[in-house]
């Protein structure tokens, strides 16, 4: 097969304004924050973004104005705080959220992995969340009867995302990826969507994929674009690879309370860089880099 490589410029202008775009993250790990950037600098706009649990990934792009909606489970900064962008866009009225169970979301993406036209659901009976779907999304959840027993069930309609981004540890050019430590939805994520890009922190050989054929998560079939961009989820932590950035996510945290807080955030770290090259020199170089790089033997 031909090799799928591209760049991170050339990955993200593939993406047209308007889409629904999967996120690959959950909070402070495994996000896709280089291509979150980048999708900034490139002016993006309107798009739909999913994720099981919101991450610090949508969180930026939600204060740059990129994403128009957003249906997640809930999500926070972790330890740092909560998604300031995410939350001012829902109080301001600027931004369209669609709030499930990050366990609905997750049978979502399950649905339309499989293909199938709904999918029932029992956790969200009786929930103040389901009563806020009935005004949000209305047009995502209904109710049908069991053939079997006449009982009546809540079913959710399956998401099919235009593109799923993953943030992977290992891939070969061919798109076929390794994926360590939780991965949550992401393989529901590439099912149900039209197409995938995965951006991975190690270039391998197709033989060095063949020889552990079982920890590939992510077939090369379902994938477009393959962008090799080592510390592409800082701040944010990937197993086996580095850990999160404490120091940078405080200042996130700190500076997006306010909406000149987040000008500044992007003016530094984003506008005010070409690419993630420059990017990383911006937050301390190799020398921070080196000292959050994971044990080989503990793996974070």
């Amino acid at each position: 097969m031909s090799s799928k490589l591209a760049t991170l410029a050339e990955a993200v202008a593939s993406i047209p304004d308007g889409a629904h775009v999967a996120l690959s993250g959950f909070a402070i790990t495994r996000c896709n924050m280089a291509f979150a950037r980048e999708l900034i600098r490139q002016g993006k706009r309107d798009l739909t973004v999913s994720q099981c649990v919101g991450a610090m990934d949508a969180d930026l792009l939600a204060g740059a104005g990129v994403i128009s909606r957003i249906i997640y489970g809930g999500g926070s900064l972790d330890r740092f705080g909560r998604l300031n962008c995410v939350n001012r866009g829902i109080e301001e009225g600027t931004l369209v959220a669609e709030e499930y169970s990050s366990l609905s979301v997750a049978f979502r993406y399950l649905a339309g992995a499989l293909g199938i036209p709904f999918i029932p659901i029992r956790s969200l009976r009786g929930s103040d969340i389901l009563e806020r779907l009935r005004k949000t999304a209305p047009g995502d959840i209904a109710f049908v009867d069991d053939p079997f027993s006449g009982e009546k069930w809540l079913v959710l309609k399956p998401l099919h995302p235009d593109v799923a981004v993953v943030q992977v540890q290992v891939a070969d050019e061919e798109g076929n990826a390794w994926i360590f430590g939780p991965r949550w939805d992401n393989e529901e994520q590439v099912r149900a969507s039209t197409r995938t890009i995965v951006i991975t922190e190690r270039l391998v050989s197709t033989e060095m994929i063949r020889r552990n054929p079982e920890w590939t998560r992510i077939p090369g079939f379902r994938v477009f674009h393959v962008v090799h961009l080592p510390f592409s989820a800082h701040p944010t932590s990937v197993y086996q690879a580095y850990d999160y950035d404490a120091d940078c996510i405080k200042e996130y945290a700190q500076m997006t309370q306010t909406r000149e807080g987040v000008q500044a955030y992007l003016d530094k770290y984003v506008y005010g860089v070409k690419d993630h090259w420059e990017y990383l020199e911006r937050v301390g170089g190799l020398e921070r880099l080196s000292k959050l790089t994971a044990d080989p033997v503990l793996g974070y």
